[in-house]
């Protein structure tokens, strides 16, 4: 019996020191929402792990810089586009739908805060938030500087260069769309809840990435959020080929189908939809939508079924940039002779006196199909008619400082 007290005494102490481990071990862990504000220049909670990284001055740098650029977007067009879509936008769906996305969560949000479901989709890999505890010695710098150029041409123009943010979120030690997500969620004033990793099979189930999806796996992540009403609401974001022979051979429109019908967006898509190889994308979305909002790079306006759909235009056609200079739609130039102004910029013609934007309602059908009336209190205001305008030629005025390439 002598004999058994010193390894009782050990065996105690073993389990205290097992269970300060583990208490080290969560006083360590750094949530989602702290790593999305420290990655948006936001402080994190005061008992997070990464409160002190803050006092870094290449942070402080980091979140003077993104204080003073997302003031200046929220200024000059976040705001703006909240108003707009509060008066133009009578009964928004649960679902939101927007392809060719890539991590543009910021104007997913700002047209259709609404939602409560938002899908996301493009080519662009979720990539992973690194583990910013581990960072080396400088590390910190370069990392948050990787994010910044990664966002300057969404920040500047409201849309991402695509070579250069494959560029810059390689470069260091984030990678792909999910730091990006981070970021838009917390400066939009999200709290992220949840975060997990998923994938579709080739019929559009949804499994956690360490169950058994298939081969043929469409990859993505799935993020639950609150805004400031405490309401719950989840992010997808896909990494998907939105190609005839990608969808076709996957199970994202087939996911995408349980949560229709939704509203959607299409901005600088590249004239994807004009393209015989994007037609059952294109479909989809024509099938799917209550709404569409769109610039003329979304779906060309002899797709839709002028006795299916009413169209509100805003702003001007200008015509398409040169690098898409065969886009050029005399329908489209037609129909906005007659539209209404707006105070913001959109898409590839980012100056807010160039931008066109088309807000397209689905009439809704009785029992037989039939289109019925619209009610008046759930239309948009009607267009106010102007005087016709002679649409400019298509031109191209490149963005200073950024190569002439687009998305």
């Amino acid at each position: 019996m002598k004999m058994l007290q010193p390894v009782r005494i050990a065996a105690v102490a073993a389990t205290m020191f097992l269970a300060a481990a583990a208490v080290a071990r969560a006083a360590d862990t750094v949530t989602a929402d702290d790593a999305a504000r420290f990655l948006a220049g936001m402080a994190p909670s005061p008992d997070s792990p990464l409160t002190p990284l803050t006092k870094d001055p290449a942070w402080q740098r980091h979140a003077r810089f993104f204080d003073a650029a997302f003031a200046q977007l929220e200024q000059r067009q976040l705001s703006k586009i909240r108003s707009w879509a509060e008066i133009n936008l009578a009964a928004p769906r649960p679902t939101m739908f927007y392809m060719f996305s890539g991590p543009d969560f910021l104007y997913a949000d700002a047209f259709y805060s609404k939602a409560t479901s938002y899908v996301l989709s493009a080519l662009e890999p979720v990539g992973s938030v690194p583990d910013l505890m581990r960072l080396p010695r400088g590390g910190i710098g370069s990392t948050l500087y990787n994010v910044e150029r990664s966002l300057g041409s969404v920040l500047s123009f409201s849309f991402f260069i695509t070579k250069l943010m494959k560029f810059d979120l390689h470069a260091g030690q984030i990678s792909g769309t999910l730091p990006i997500l981070y970021v838009f969620l917390a400066r939009s004033g999200k709290t992220i809840r949840d975060v997990s990793l998923i994938a579709l099979d080739d019929k559009g189930a949804a499994y956690f990435a360490n169950e058994n999806a298939g081969p043929n796996a469409t990859r993505g992540v799935r993020i639950l959020f609150a805004g400031s009403d405490g309401q719950e609401r989840t992010l997808y974001y896909f990494s998907t080929d939105l190609s005839n022979s990608g969808v076709r051979s996957a199970g994202f429109l087939k996911f995408c189908g349980t949560l229709a019908p939704g509203n959607s967006l299409l901005k600088s898509a590249s004239y994807l939809l004009h393209s015989g190889n994007f037609t059952t994308v294109r479909d989809f979305l024509l099938a799917n939508s209550a709404t569409i909002i769109q610039d003329d790079s979304g779906i060309p306006l002899g797709n839709y079924d002028p006795k299916k759909w009413r169209f509100f235009p805003f702003g001007r056609y200008a015509g398409p940039i040169a690098e898409f200079s065969g886009r050029y739609q005399p329908q489209y130039a037609e129909l906005f002779r007659r539209s209404q102004s707006m105070d913001f910029g959109i898409g590839y013609r980012w100056r807010s006196h160039e931008s066109n934007l088309l807000l397209a309602v689905k009439l809704p059908s009785d029992d037989s199909g039939r289109v019925a009336a619209v009610p008046s209190a759930e239309s948009p205001r009607p267009a106010t008619p102007r005087r016709p305008r002679r649409p400019r030629p298509p031109e191209s005025i490149p963005p200073r400082g950024f190569p002439w390439f687009w998305r």
